[in-house]
């Protein structure tokens, strides 16, 4: 034993450290994986300079590559059918077995708290009781779940401001009552549903995070590629370097928020709790931080398609610019993946009562410009304004949002048959008199006027007008308006006070309580502004 340790401590002390490290891999090749099926996926990792490494399968795939000058290596192996277990083995140095493989689809899970929720804090009493019996319905959920099919890995909370993190720790976890309450509930109703009409193992990488908005997830070569963006991201960065260098100084002392403390104190701690300045370093809503922090910590793994839940934290902060950086980022993350028709489907915001006029309104408009971004191919959107909760951001109702949005990828990428794949969706309008007539798609079988409660399918009632209608006289101002269907997908819009009108909006506002407009395969119709 001497003599080997003698060895040992010798050529530790003869050779570099890095003749003894270990193959590595990014954490998303572990046990318990999904690996994207029928296709040519990257494996990718770390190990010494000019080391052979070699990527052998259970499914009889192989490959093998030299590691580069920079220490990592990256090998493409092509896939099998639906299925598995299966087994990976990478052997360099040292030899890895990656047991417990599925190869399925691969959703990229993406935005903030709506798709970063987990089931577990879903299981909590609701806010209102008019909504416990959803709470009842994801707690049985909890206890009777059991697909190994449907497996779940997230990436935890990274901000970067400037390096890009290459790696994350989670790991693989499958739905049973043991795990399925870590999984993003979002994620989850939406692999349910695809898993019930399709028997393909289903993987969901998350990569959200609550709070954030738009800006954060978007890469610094995006905003550099647009002359407006690009000033945006350069002002945002000129300042995080300002507050950088304040903030480092010897001795700094944040004035600012020892004065709003003192202020809170006196004030008899009636008003939010104030709080210390963020480093630039730790602060989630700098551009392109949480790219750098998180997405580009499972590029390139190769994916199936991106859902994506996130705009709230954009109803009262550049509202109006949203649709700019909402197709930015999709044309870039496609960009990011090589593949320009990666399917890309999202959620319009639920209603919820927002404490402020600005997000009230901001709120309607981030949903009209999700709708109007569908003008991208190959995307798709669920409307949520009939299944929220007003006095909770955080509805428990992921059940029909989930398969709302499922629709979407059931016909376009499974190619399931489907009656729709989502309510009406404004396409467009004619003045006529004092009247706006207004034309859908995805009318389906026909435009009704609606009612939903809780998990229960949308019933027609024929005896009840539509609501949330309002006209614009050509001075600008909007007034509450009257509408009736006129045809299979159309209807038309007007308000006696009214009488040269310009445009027609529709449930306006973060909680349209009543919007009742629908087609007759029980989906409501998109919030919309018609536009000359």
């Amino acid at each position: 034993m001497r003599i080997s340790f003698k060895i040992v401590v010798f050529l530790i002390i003869c050779f570099p450290k890095t003749g003894f490290a270990d193959v590595t891999l990014n954490n998303l090749f572990s046990n318990g994986m999904v690996v994207q099926r029928d296709a040519k996926i990257p494996i990718w990792g770390w190990a010494d300079v000019n080391e052979n490494v070699i990527v052998s399968t259970s499914w009889g795939a192989s490959a093998s590559v030299v590691t580069a000058a920079d220490g990592t290596w990256r090998i493409d192996i092509k896939t099998p059918q639906a299925g598995g277990p299966h087994n990976i083995t990478v052997s360099g140095k040292n030899i890895i077995e990656i047991t417990d493989v599925l190869s399925g689809d691969i959703w990229l899970c993406a935005g903030q708290s709506n798709m970063d929720f987990s089931i577990s804090k879903l299981v909590n009493n609701s806010k209102d009781p008019e909504h416990q019996p959803l709470v009842e319905y994801i707690r049985n959920e909890v206890a009777t779940a059991n697909d190994n099919w449907i497996r779940h890995i997230a990436v935890p909370s990274q901000s970067a401001l400037f390096n890009k993190k290459l790696n994350f720790e989670d790991h693989w976890r499958s739905v049973n009552p043991e795990q399925i309450k870590e999984i993003s509930a979002t994620g989850y109703f939406f692999a349910k549903a695809i898993r019930k009409e399709v028997n393909v193992p289903i993987g969901l990488l998350e990569c959200a995070l609550g709070g954030t908005r738009i800006q954060p997830w978007i890469s610094e070569e995006t905003y550099m590629a647009d002359p407006n963006m690009k000033a945006y991201f350069e002002a945002s960065l000129k300042k995080s370097k300002e507050i950088t260098e304040k903030i480092s100084a010897e001795n700094y002392v944040d004035t600012t928020y020892t004065a709003k403390f003192e202020a809170w104190k006196t004030g008899g701690k009636k008003t939010p709790k104030p709080y210390p300045s963020i480093h630039p370093s730790l602060d989630k809503q700098l551009p392109a931080t949480l790219y750098n922090g998180m997405l580009s910590a499972v590029l390139p793994f190769k994916i199936k398609g991106v859902l994506w839940y996130q705009g709230e934290s954009n109803s009262h902060f550049l509202e109006e610019e949203y649709q700019t950086y909402f197709t930015a980022l999709i044309k870039s993350w496609r960009a990011d993946w090589k593949q320009t028709d990666l399917p890309f489907y999202w959620m319009q915001l639920a209603n919820y009562k927002v404490p402020d006029e600005r997000s009230n309104l901001g709120w309607a408009s981030v949903n009209n410009q999700l709708r109007a971004s569908l003008k991208l191919p190959n995307t798709g959107m669920a409307v949520l304004y009939d299944i929220g909760e007003a006095k909770d951001v955080h509805p428990h109702n992921k059940m029909d949002a989930g398969s709302r949005l499922a629709l979407w990828a059931l016909k376009n990428d499974y190619h399931v048959k489907v009656s729709a794949v989502s309510g009406p969706l404004y396409k467009s309008h004619k003045i006529k008199g004092n009247k706006i007539q207004v034309k859908f798609s995805e009318a389906g079988n026909g435009l009704m006027v609606g009612h939903k409660h809780l998990l229960d399918p949308a019933i027609e009632v024929s005896n009840q007008p539509l609501k949330t209608f309002e006209i614009k006289e050509k001075d600008g101002v909007w007034k509450p308006a009257k509408a009736k269907i006129i045809s299979k997908n159309k209807l038309e819009v007007w308000s006696a006070e009214v009488l040269s009108p310009m445009d027609v909006r529709y449930a306006w506002s973060s909680n349209p309580e009543g919007a009742n407009l629908y087609n007759k395969q029980g989906l409501p119709a998109s919030v919309f502004l018609t536009k000359n």
